[in-house]
């Protein structure tokens, strides 16, 4: 009987989960109501996404190696652009209106454009996320094309910028090691 009623009790009860700011924090405030009583706890947020690319790009352009201006370019060198696709900041008329102008869905956060004309891509995943449905189709595609997508997966923007710069100096060391300057072309 107890267990029939602990059953019915969880079958009753309310969950509602909500993220906001508090002291300056992202926090996420879960609520359970149950025939007992009201539950409320509040624990850090996860990461947003957008959080681990900012600080892996702003950690990328410190690099010596990443250069802005063309008079810079040599052997060794990179540069990077960003899309936020799935941000979440657009309406819905700006992403139509994107998307028949050729921004595609699913695409990694971060692409960078190495001396010798190759271009990697990196995704951000926080410690929640996953792949989402057009990026579990654009990604093979790329793939395929024989372009490279890291994904980086982590808890707080200071690890992602680790991995990324670390990531980056691998593929700039790879480029170092292969004939004609440039990293392994696309077929």
């Amino acid at each position: 009987m107890v267990e029939h009623f602990l059953e019915v009790e969880q079958k009753m009860a309310k969950r509602t989960t909500q993220t906001t700011r508090l002291n300056g924090k992202r926090v996420r405030i879960v609520t359970t109501v149950t025939a007992n009583g009201t539950k409320v706890t509040v624990k850090a947020a996860p990461v947003l996404e957008i959080d681990l690319q900012i600080e892996a790009v702003k950690l990328l352009k410190r690099m010596p190696e990443y250069v802005a201006d063309a008079s810079k370019v040599k052997p060794g060198t990179f540069t990077l652009a960003a899309d936020q696709n799935g941000s979440g900041f657009r309406g819905r008329n700006a992403a139509v209106k994107l998307k028949a102008a050729g921004m595609a869905a699913g695409e990694p956060d971060v692409r960078l454009y190495f001396f010798g004309g190759v271009i990697r891509m990196i995704e951000m995943k926080g410690e929640e996320g996953s792949l989402t449905a057009s990026q579990e189709s654009r990604f093979p595609l790329l793939r395929a094309l024989g372009f490279e997508i890291a994904i980086i997966e982590a808890a707080v923007p200071e690890d992602a910028a680790r991995q990324a710069v670390a990531l980056v100096r691998g593929w700039l060391a790879e480029n170092d090691n292969q004939s004609g300057h440039g990293l392994r072309q696309a077929p």
